[in-house]
């Protein structure tokens, strides 16, 4: 199979099990979710992860940019991090624009009295509607997440345990604080782990060599 097949088969498969997610399990999750109250400050804890991780881009990429205009060569630890910090800008930009065409409304009710699932019985997508209270679909904290883990993940793949205990850490926070939707979650996770892979292909390409992850 070659990479875009993989890439069309794992949207294939996405799409599938948000759908699957939106009809039947992201309610009874947010309802389970929200009567854990007492446990959301550990959760909404994990949920933090990802936060350095736009700065940090912003830096790292202008560092190795000024590096690189010296000029000198970059070593695979600068390679890697400087895909790292596109992977993350890149997914971030293509995060926020799907929010928009989404518009969908969030599980609970934190943002501008947002109206939610849980404290306005709303759920569902308003395609083209705009506005920090239909920014739920796709999560962004997991796409950042998952936009750096991907980069690593083929870059030094003896590591992937660990890549993966911080992606599932991520993962129980959102749910665990009710921030998102399972399906929100499930297209963070696509977005996220799509614009680290096509960018270590478009890397290796312009080093001649394979595209493969």
């Amino acid at each position: 199979m070659t990479a875009i097949q993989k890439w069309l088969a794992a949207l294939a498969a996405t799409i599938v099990a948000v759908t699957i997610s939106y009809q039947w399990l992201d309610r009874p999750i947010s309802l389970f979710a929200n009567g854990r109250m007492v446990q959301q400050d550990a959760y909404e804890k994990l949920t933090h992860i990802p936060d350095p991780f736009i700065p940090a881009a912003a830096v790292i990429f202008v560092a190795l940019g000024l590096w690189v205009l010296l000029p000198r060569p970059l070593s695979k630890f600068a390679a890697t991090a400087l895909l790292c910090s596109i992977s993350v800008i890149v997914s971030e930009a293509i995060k926020n624009q799907l929010k928009f065409i989404f518009g969908r409304t969030w599980p609970d009710t934190w943002i501008q009295n947002n109206p939610s699932f849980i404290h306005d019985g709303v759920y569902g997508f308003n395609f083209l509607h705009g506005g920090a209270g239909y920014m739920s679909f796709p999560s962004g904290h997991l796409s950042l997440t998952c936009a750096i883990a991907s980069v690593l993940w083929m870059a030094y793949p003896k590591a992937r345990a660990l890549y993966a205990l911080v992606v599932l850490a991520v993962v129980i926070g959102l749910i665990g604080a009710n921030y998102h939707f399972l399906s929100d979650i499930i297209a963070g996770g696509f977005v996220g782990t799509s614009t680290g892979w096509m960018l270590t292909a478009m890397w290796r390409a312009r080093q001649g060599g394979a595209a493969e992850p």
